[in-house]
């Protein structure tokens, strides 16, 4: 089955870090932009970062000097390094990419900033 599988989630205090990975089964990460969305409980998803397969990166002005998204491609695995974390950060994070890929949403990984 094609879809992204996100990892690297858990409870940590305000101030702390954490790193994101971002797979994929099934086809390669290599030639897609992908991004990381969040979603926390009541409000609606959200884009939190993006890498173009061609190079830059993009960042939220809410995560922008704190978070940095990366890609190793032998790995085939794209991440979030999140450092700095606040509450307001807790949410599930996904991550996907343009069409063909866009529709295989994975199951998120559940960040939850709190003391």
């Amino acid at each position: 089955q094609l879809q992204f599988v996100e990892s690297g989630g858990g409870l940590v205090q305000p101030g702390g870090s954490l790193r994101l990975s971002c797979t994929a089964s099934g086809f390669s990460l290599e030639n897609y932009a992908i991004g990381w969305f969040r979603q926390a409980p009541g409000k609606e998803r959200e884009g939190v970062s993006c890498i173009p397969s061609d190079g830059g990166t993009y960042y939220a002005d809410s995560v922008k000097g704190r978070f940095t998204i990366s890609r190793d491609n032998a790995k085939n695995t794209v991440y979030l390094q999140m450092n700095s974390l606040k509450p307001e950060d807790t949410a599930v994070y996904y991550c996907n990419g343009r069409v063909p890929i866009s529709s295989y949403w994975g199951q998120g990984t559940q960040v939850t900033v709190s003391s």
